[in-house]
């Protein structure tokens, strides 16, 4: 297949197969090898976690952009267009570069792909966009780039850099098929990006996977610089979107930190940012101050994570797609938003703890539910299902639909949230922007 145009290019890469039985890194390794092996060099922060990895990178990237180095970003999933994975600076790839990159990657594929001697075969979607990351920040000679891990760590195809340092967000329960069915088991997987001799920032973890966590750390001689220990937050109160907080520890005692997104989860994940910055900063012996961690961090925006897209009425996006994440959304609507009514157009896909995501919402007295589809590139949640489950639950069979019952119903001072999935804001989101 000759790969024309940016079109055909996007139909090779998501026309690949998702998943392989058997996880191994081999596999990325000898895609690289054939590539001259573009991650070798590069000075890299590695990121996992369950929930914030996306919002934790777009802090950092910033805050090394603020020193005036370059910084590619690798992320997923994408929001509006793909190439919003592949970042330089904040700014995504050009289709013409990501063609080109498609171009050299497409004949090593093919014959991974004919190779019937191969041990492993061809490469997955994900391990061909990995690899194409690796080579345009090598053909654009960023200085830094913080990399944010597809699925758990340990197998994940980005595992094959050794990075200046790794970063946890948190542990908590989903990918299960594929990570374990226990908080350990999860931790175990996400441990893989902890490097020899490299230091590890962890962000609020359970101690049942924290301690597996440290373990890991202990066995590779990895510093540990932990939320809660080493450094720490306070959030303050504040009226306007936002949060505000401060941040101690790490040699700094910084005040009235302020961010442009909503709830104590991304003052987290703001804090744990600031504090793998700083670790980055003494590393590379980068002269940094207060004043620019906190023009830095108040710059930063992620789109999809509690997006403000409409004033009146108030309308919001948040990506929200598993538990522990609907749990986060929920402490925000009732620290801030239990003055009024909200209405929640939710969709979740078929993977996902669907009945816990929505039992959660339901606890909140002011929230009115109307649980609805789109159009997904995976299997959504049976509605029939769900209705069987939550009979007094309202449905429609399209957002769309939902948002124009829910509309009638509401007053101009009540809210509207989108959330279940990052996938179903994606779509939404085109409708607003």
């Amino acid at each position: 297949m000759v790969v024309n145009n940016y079109d055909e290019a996007l139909e090779f890469i998501h026309g690949r197969t998702q998943f392989k039985k058997i996880p191994t890194l081999k596999r990325m390794q000898y895609l690289l090898e054939k590539l001259g092996n573009p991650h070798v060099g590069g000075k890299f922060i590695h990121v996992t976690g369950t929930n914030g990895k996306g919002s934790t990178t777009a802090y950092l990237r910033d805050l090394i952009k603020a020193t005036g180095y370059s910084v590619g970003t690798f992320t997923s999933p994408f929001i509006q267009k793909f190439n919003e994975r592949i970042a330089i600076n904040g700014n995504m790839i050009s289709d013409e570069d990501l063609l080109e990159l498609v171009r050299v990657i497409e004949p090593i594929v093919n014959k991974m792909d004919e190779d019937k001697q191969s041990e492993f075969g061809g490469p997955t979607e994900f391990e061909i966009i990995t690899a194409m990351m690796f080579l345009y920040f090598k053909q654009q000679a960023v200085d830094y780039a913080v990399i944010e891990v597809g699925i758990g760590g340990k197998f994940d195809s980005t595992n094959v850099l050794t990075p200046i340092l790794s970063v946890i967000t948190n542990v908590r329960m989903d990918h299960n098929k594929i990570l374990g069915d226990t908080l350990k088991e999860i931790a175990f997987q996400k441990s893989g990006i902890i490097k020899n001799n490299q230091p590890t920032i962890l962000g609020d973890i359970l101690p049942k996977p924290k301690q597996v966590l440290i373990e890991a750390a202990q066995q590779k001689n990895s510093l540990v610089y932990e939320m809660g220990q080493e450094f720490i937050y306070k959030k303050a109160p504040t009226m306007h979107w936002g949060e505000k907080f401060s941040f101690h520890g790490m040699g700094y005692d910084i005040q009235k930190i302020k961010i442009s997104m909503q709830g104590q989860h991304q003052v987290k994940n703001a804090a744990l940012a600031i504090a793998a910055f700083i670790k980055f900063a003494e590393m590379e012996n980068i002269e940094i101050s207060t004043n620019l961690i906190k023009d830095a961090i108040e710059k930063t925006s992620w789109q999809g994570r509690l997006e403000l897209v409409n004033q009146e009425p108030l309308i919001v996006l948040d990506g929200a797609h598993n538990l522990a994440a609907i749990q986060e959304i929920k402490k925000v609507l009732r620290e801030k938003f239990s003055d009024r009514e909200i209405y929640v157009i939710i969709s979740i896909l078929e993977d996902k703890a669907a009945d816990e995501m929505i039992a959660e919402l339901l606890t909140l007295k002011n929230v009115h539910l109307v649980v609805t589809t789109f159009n997904a590139h995976r299997k959504v949640t049976n509605l029939k299902y769900l209705k069987e489950k939550f009979p007094n639950v309202k449905q429609a069979k399209s957002w769309q639909e939902a948002l124009l019952e829910v509309t009638n119903l509401m007053s101009m001072e009540d809210m509207i949230l989108f959330t279940g999935s990052l996938y179903f804001i994606s779509e939404v989101r085109k409708y607003f922007k």
